[in-house]
């Protein structure tokens, strides 16, 4: 149902009569405006102005029906100007008047002149117009050209428009967005709950005495859908939306965040209400005095005049600002104290539920077949965004297109997920047998000792499909439910597992390889936060001795500078030993004790590549008929039988 359904239609906002909108007609077509036949004409009475000034009444003559004149004495007087020469002759039947001659040069004219008494004078030509015309015309065309370009700038973000908002307006009829079409945040949707109470009844509030949040923080890491909710909250009440990110204040020009920061608070004022969505609050809102340069200036003015709008001396009613970040750890305090952001949401990653309810929303555009279950895929993607679930469904959807399938399976679900998680398949990378047998033994020895470890997650799939820039194969577990605290044996579990793979190829081929790089990686660093963060160590005791590296967009859990004595960090690299040796040791038991089902769990992956949980799970049972087959399906491809010394 839409919440707007039975809301009366808002009225829409006095217009400012002394605002002029560009795009009203009324307002547009008043006072005059140059165009393209203005300048036009313009230069066409330049020219001709020019035309009259340079024309002259008199008869225009050779210089040399002028030099015969002069020879006969028929010249009177003569006027010699730079290029012409202006004067009065006597015609052949006695008559008077004037003519023009091109001036030529002529060493005897003068001369000549004095010889035949001729009255004769020098003039300066005058070029006014002619200089009004070459320098004058350009530089009033380049102002008018200004003129029309600081015009176009005044009402829209165009050129020398540097000190106007970027921000963009979404109107109330253009925002489809609702609470509904945003999942996984449930918690976050109530919080923003009061906020569109607010704005749609405000009086029910003001009569209890109560203030809207001015600002509403959402802290949350990437993909968590922060801006959604911002433009949910729009839809949900029915204002204006204004939408910009932070970078968008910054630019080379001193001064000029500042004034986009007025400009925009301005023209929200003359919505309200309304909402104000700034994403990448951390690019302008980042503490003051850390840096010393222009760049730092400009940015710090730009919060200055951020903070003066949400909390300075003017009122702000009705104008309620929503930011995002992932960074809160480096914000300004005065940016997040009450009365500027009153109120701090946190977006978190979705649970199973969540995520379920993610999948069910991006899945209302898509054609899902009838074998695809959105449970299971959520329940093997923790710790997926929302971002990450869309991108899940839209991958699926791509590859059923490219297999001209008529709707969305559960396989294109399950690839989609790998892809990923581990990237997309290198079926051209081909190895050789023998490190393919490698490669099989090692996933084999994940998931074999996953399997028999008591607070492991079930295996759900196991390949050494080449994935990615460098995984020649993967073990995918099944999360059972969403871990919020892990015991010291789960941990130690988890590192088991890890080293699983490593134990498996120095068991079956007495040497190990390059490939446990990433897992020894990571259980060292799971090690380490044991003795250094959890206190899980009974040498060292209850201390912490080292940073511990939380989520970086909650600031409870920002990294620490902690230090620790020389003795202190030798004890530590000594019990991390301890417990990898430790976990090494029980994941090579654990492959001792079950080494005929690591061997037909290796073999059927060389036959097959890839292996899901029942038929994971058929093997570890150890069926004779699947002994058989493997058998004789490795005699087939030349490998070695299952029950034979690997």
């Amino acid at each position: 149902m839409d919440p707007n359904q039975d809301q009366e239609p808002r009225p829409e906002p006095p217009r400012n009569p002394e605002r002029r909108d560009p795009s009203d007609p009324e307002t547009s077509n008043r006072g005059f405006r140059f165009s393209g036949i203005h300048v036009l004409l313009l230069l066409l009475l330049f020219w001709l102005v020019l035309s009259l000034w340079n024309t002259d009444s008199s008869n225009t003559i050779p210089y040399s029906e002028f030099k015969t004149d002069l020879a006969a004495g028929r010249i009177q007087s003569v006027a010699v100007q730079q290029d012409k020469i202006v004067g009065k002759r006597k015609t052949k039947d006695g008559k008077q008047e004037s003519f023009v001659t091109v001036r030529v040069k002529d060493d005897q004219l003068v001369p000549e002149l004095q010889k035949h008494k001729v009255e004769y004078k020098g003039v300066t030509q005058s070029n006014f117009l002619q200089m009004l015309l070459i320098w004058m015309l350009p530089l009033f065309l380049l102002l008018l050209a200004f003129s029309f370009l600081m015009r176009r700038g005044a009402g829209s973000p165009a050129m020398f428009g540097f000190g106007k908002s970027r921000a963009r307006r979404i109107a109330p009829q253009q925002t489809k967005v609702t609470f509904d079409d945003v999942a996984g945040v449930d918690e976050a949707k109530e919080e923003l709950r009061e906020v569109v109470g607010f704005l749609k009844n405000p009086q029910r509030y003001l009569a209890l005495g109560a203030k809207i949040p001015r600002g509403i923080l959402l802290v949350g890491p990437p993909g968590t859908g922060k801006t959604l909710l911002g433009r949910a909250v729009a839809g949900e009440a029915g204002v204006p939306f204004y939408s910009l990110s932070g970078s968008e204040f910054v630019e080379m020009f001193v001064g000029v965040g500042a004034a986009r920061v007025r400009d925009l608070f301005e023209q929200a004022k003359k919505d309200a209400p309304c909402i104000i969505f700034l994403d990448e609050l951390d690019a302008i809102g980042r503490r003051r005095g850390i840096n010393i340069g222009n760049a730092n200036d400009e940015r710090e003015q730009t919060l200055n005049q951020l903070l003066v709008e949400m909390d300075g001396f003017e009122g702000n009613e009705g104008v309620i600002t929503l930011s995002a970040t992932n960074r809160p750890d480096v914000l300004d305090r005065a940016l997040l104290r009450p009365g500027r952001f009153d109120r701090h949401i946190v977006v978190d990653l979705p649970d199973l539920a969540g995520r379920k309810a993610i999948l069910e929303v991006h899945a209302r555009a898509k054609k899902l077949g009838p074998n695809v279950d959105l449970g299971r895929i959520a329940q093997i993607t923790p710790g997926f965004s929302g971002a990450d679930l869309a991108n899940v469904l839209n991958e699926a959807a791509l590859l059923s297109a490219r297999y001209d399938r008529t709707a969305i399976t559960a396989e294109d679900l399950d690839e989609a997920v790998q892809r990923i998680l581990a990237g997309p398949e290198r079926r051209s990378q081909h190895l050789n047998a023998e490190r393919k047998r490698r490669v099989a033994f090692h996933e084999a020895g994940h998931a074999l000792v996953a399997h028999f470890s008591e607070h492991a997650d079930p295996v759900y799939k196991i390949s050494i499909v080449a994935r990615g820039r460098g995984a020649l194969g993967f073990t995918m577990q099944l999360p059972t439910d969403e871990p919020v605290l892990l015991t010291q044996t789960e941990l130690g579990e988890r590192i088991r597992g890890l080293l699983a793979g490593r134990a498996a190829e120095q068991l079956v081929f007495e040497e190990v390889s390059t490939g446990a790089a990433n897992d020894l990686e990571r259980a060292t660093e799971t090690a380490r936060e044991m003795v250094t963060a959890h206190g899980m160590s009974e040498k060292l005791g209850l201390g912490t001795y080292a940073k511990r590296d939380g989520p970086i967009y909650l600031e409870a859990n920002a990294p620490a500078a902690n230090t620790c004595s020389e003795h202190s960090a030798h004890v530590i690299e000594e019990e991390v030993k301890r417990i990898l040796g430790t976990a090494y040791d029980e994941a090579r038991t654990i492959l001792v004790g079950h080494r005929p089902e690591l061997d037909r769990v290796a073999a059927e992956l060389i036959r097959r590549e890839t292996l899901e949980m029942a038929e994971f799970e058929q093997l570890i049972t150890g069926e004779p008929k699947a002994e058989e087959d493997e058998d004789k399906r490795s005699a087939e491809e030349g490998a070695a039988p299952a029950t034979s010394d690997l």
